[in-house]
């Protein structure tokens, strides 16, 4: 069982009282997944979320013609399929297990007794659900508006704000987990583009690569993110 520390982590419950947090506990069911085992598929009903523990995620689209869509990597201390405790609607991406991962399922029924004894779980849920859509809108506007060496930049900004939280260390290190591909494809530009930008970034010191790990100027890669032009 996870404790009442594991599941104030995460926002969506980070404000709740000790007894909601430990409804939460008692309520919760352990499962594991295998590398490359489903969590869900798109499609799926869905009427439960996953804490992660340990692992790392894949959520993807996949389109009938085979073209597959990386959204975004999970790891431990976030939660998948959230949605699916308020609006009882199909699962929206695939999540793939990309390593052995742990995590903690809370079903909708069980969300709901324990919201229904303690209401500050509603509060904290629906703000959760506007700081997801905030993001939302801050990831497509990036998408949208931007040229790609800022796009590029808003996405390790925005992934290092995932593993920090606002205080981001001014050298800190990211290991973003996908190819340039799945970068690219994310950020709706070519390989060649993004692997371009990436180069440049090296160049210029804005990011400093090895093994894989990003350690990133954080000054000048969030002047790269303001830049517009």
């Amino acid at each position: 069982m996870a404790g009442r520390g594991f599941w104030k982590s995460f926002r969506m419950f980070a404000g709740l009282p000790p007894e909601a947090l430990e409804a939460l506990a008692l309520a919760a069911q352990p499962r594991r997944w295998q590398p490359g085992e489903m969590l869900f598929q798109r499609g799926d009903s869905g009427d439960w979320l996953v804490a992660l523990a340990d692992g790392r995620v894949r959520i993807a689209l996949l389109t009938a013609a085979g073209r597959e869509l990386a959204l975004r990597q999970a790891e431990g201390g976030e939660m998948l399929g959230e949605l699916a405790l308020f609006d009882g609607q199909p699962r929206s991406a695939d999540a793939t297990a990309i390593t052995a991962v742990e995590g903690f399922v809370l079903t909708r029924r069980a969300f709901r007794e324990i919201a229904a004894r303690h209401p500050a779980l509603n509060e904290s849920a629906l703000a959760h659900l506007a700081a997801m859509l905030r993001e939302t809108t801050a990831q497509l506007e990036g998408i949208a508006l931007y040229q790609l060496r800022a796009r590029v930049a808003r996405f390790f900004l925005f992934a290092l704000a995932q593993l920090h939280g606002e205080d981001i260390p001014e050298d800190a290190s990211l290991a973003p987990g996908m190819s340039q591909g799945e970068l690219a494809a994310l950020l709706g530009a070519s390989r060649p583009k993004v692997n371009r930008v990436l180069q440049d970034f090296r160049d210029e010191g804005v990011l400093t690569e090895a093994g894989g790990v990003f350690t990133c100027n954080l000054s000048t890669l969030r002047a790269e993110a303001a830049a517009d032009g």
